[in-house]
């Protein structure tokens, strides 16, 4: 193997990594072993899962001898990477399909405290497999436990367990965050003698803009001696000043520090992908594995984020060497403003920018010059939090990984994947509902989680996994409990849901192969079936209903079927000025068309639920 999948403990070679890329750093994040820069301690943390079996978490139901009879089996090395190997690696990293699930219960927030609670009394000791295996079923990194007033990384920063520590950060463990004693993990690194811990602690603390400065520049602050910040300059700064590049920068300054945030982790991820491009095509050399297929031409859509904040990440690509140093800059600078609660100002550290770094990597050059400037990038789920100041923070950011394939078919497999996943569990709610009225057992063997953040019931996608800026003034709260979901004994049957999502479901996967096949004259026409199916779905619910997340998920289906509809009319011939506006229009189909699974996903669930209580 000559990569690794941090998150996952794995060890793969080129042709998993090709696949890995193509999932997303949501999902797997990868380095190359050799050519990509590691911290010592965190390529331990992997070899030390991988040598004590962090691939049976994934493969856990493989193992069991009855699987081969139902036809489950792993890829063999020969077979072929497409569509064998692929389809395998997704089902078990992107729809975690063999993951151990654990028995099903009423509140789910109960299981995930549960776990959260096992993970923060596991981290004392060196048992990285078991903490790995809680993280993959659930278990928060950075819970705050209620008795014990702390979070898991201030139990193992409090052991020296570095290793566990590098873990919980991979899943989002924040550093800086104080315990019911006022003291952070790197507090208790330093008290107990632990200092490579404290040391790394800190870097992980400010691996963003430490990222971006040494993608400029090949340097990183010197920590250690209270310098947490590098600014490079542009060698040529005064093409900067172009009232274009002034309005760029003012725009960026005004933005609150949630949306200030999501530019910067954006901005880090298009870091990755160039970088992990770079070296993708460096060591593949003349390999059958460099294909079109394999090459990454912008960020992946990532199921978690707004359509808008999607499109805007994509953009990002088209960012030429010299535009993306400029907006690198501008965000290292700024970053250094808000961290250090400094006035509105244009200096930058005098720290010459090395351009040959940058002509280096494997940026693609955009073909149309009329590009917006980076404000598009902001989402659109705006909630304005206060800008606020003090003399220091704690910064946070991403580890790294990314994702390859053009997107019409990037995004296509992953919808396509997470709808036969949904054909699976309508099949099993249905048996479900059956064996409910056959035997009147109030219990079932489904996962009740009609609030998932995708359209399948894999889990893939846990809160805390991606670290991020913690601005002054702002700490982390828990997320807020569901409410309890009231009767409504007007809810239909499920039987008839089922057959409408199953509707909904063929006509989705008909605008998919449109999409996969570029016809996009298809389009209309496959929208406007998906739209006649969900008001059918949707007719068959009270129109007031009793259950906030039955509102909640119609107005989600009915909403992304109308938007799906309007996305569509762009499609049409003389609509869209350049191929990589059809490439856009067609990830906002795509991901209409995810949120209307998504959505017929839970009204399914919550009505099996509620009409088998």
């Amino acid at each position: 193997p000559s990569w690794a999948s941090v998150n996952r403990g794995t060890f793969i070679c080129d042709e998993c990594c090709s696949v890995h890329r193509s999932l997303g750093r949501h999902i797997s994040q990868v380095r190359h072993l050799k050519h990509t820069p590691w911290p010592p301690t965190l390529l331990q943390m992997v070899e030390t899962l991988y040598n004590n079996g962090a691939n049976s978490i994934w493969e856990h139901s493989l193992l069991d001898p009855a699987s081969i009879t139902s036809g489950r089996r792993k890829a063999n090395p020969q077979d072929k990477v497409h569509p064998n190997k692929a389809e395998f690696i997704r089902a078990k990293y992107q729809m975690l399909a063999f993951v151990h699930r654990l028995p099903c219960r009423d509140d789910d927030s109960v299981t995930a405290k549960d776990l959260s609670k096992q993970l923060h009394s596991s981290v004392r000791t060196g048992n990285l497999e078991t903490c790995l295996r809680l993280l993959s079923l659930g278990a928060q990194a950075n819970f705050f436990h209620p008795e014990k007033g702390n979070t898991p990384l201030h139990v193992a920063s409090k052991a020296g367990q570095i290793l566990q520590a590098e873990l919980l950060a991979v899943y989002g463990a924040d550093p800086g965050t104080h315990d019911s004693s006022g003291k952070t993990p790197v507090d208790y690194a330093r008290q107990g003698g632990h200092h490579e811990l404290a040391e790394r602690l800190v870097e992980i603390q400010y691996e963003l803009t430490d990222r971006l400065a040494f993608y400029l520049c090949g340097r990183k602050p010197d920590h250690k001696n209270g310098q947490h910040f590098i600014i490079p300059q542009m060698a040529d700064s005064s093409l900067d000043l172009s009232e274009l590049a002034k309005a760029a920068k003012k725009k960026l300054q005004s933005l609150s520090n949630h949306l200030f945030e999501e530019l910067a982790m954006d901005v880090y991820d298009e870091v990755d992908r160039r970088e992990t491009d770079a070296v993708w095509l460096a060591t593949q050399n003349h390999s059958t594995l460099v294909t079109e297929t394999t090459v990454v031409p912008f960020l992946p859509v990532n199921p978690e984020y707004s359509s808008t904040r999607n499109q805007g990440r994509q953009k990002l690509a088209r960012f030429n060497a010299h535009e993306f140093a400029t907006l690198v800059i501008d965000i290292l600078s700024d970053a250094k403003r808000r961290q250090q609660g400094s006035p509105l100002s244009g200096s930058k550290d005098n720290v010459e920018l090395i351009l040959k770094t940058i002509n280096n990597q494997h940026s693609i050059e955009s073909q149309d010059n009329d590009q917006p400037d980076y404000d598009s990038v902001a989402s659109d789920e705006d909630t304005d939090l206060e800008t606020t100041a003090s003399k220091a923070n704690r910064q946070k950011s991403l580890d790294s990984d990314l994702s390859d394939g053009p997107v019409t078919v990037q995004e296509f497999m992953e919808v396509k994947n997470a709808l036969v996943a949904s054909e699976a569990k309508i099949q099993q709610l249905m048996k479900a509902s059956r064996l409910e009225k056959q035997n009147s057992t109030p219990e079932s063997d489904y996962d009740n989680t009609p609030n998932d953040t995708e359209p399948d019931d894999t889990g893939s996608s846990r809160k805390g996994r991606q670290r991020s800026m913690v601005w002054p003034g702002e700490c982390s709260m828990p997320d807020p409990p569901e409410s309890h979901t009231a009767p409504s004994p007007t809810l239909p049957s499920t039987e008839d849901v089922i057959r409408k999502t199953e509707q909904i479901t063929k006509n989705i996967q008909e605008l998919l192969r449109a999409a996969q096949e570029n016809k996009h004259d298809s389009y209309i026409p496959c929208s406007e079936r998906i739209h006649v199916a969900v008001t059918e779905m949707a007719a068959l619910f009270p129109k007031k209903p009793k259950s906030d997340m039955v509102r909640t998920s119609l107005r989600l289906l009915t909403s992304s079927a109308y938007r799906l509809q309007s996305e569509c009319k762009k499609a049409l011939p003389g609509d869209s000025g350049s191929p990589t506006d059809v490439q856009l229009v067609t990830q906002q189909v795509i991901q209409c068309a995810y949120d209307i699974a998504k959505a017929a996903k839970q009204l399914v669930t919550i009505t099996t639920k509620e009409n088998n209580n």
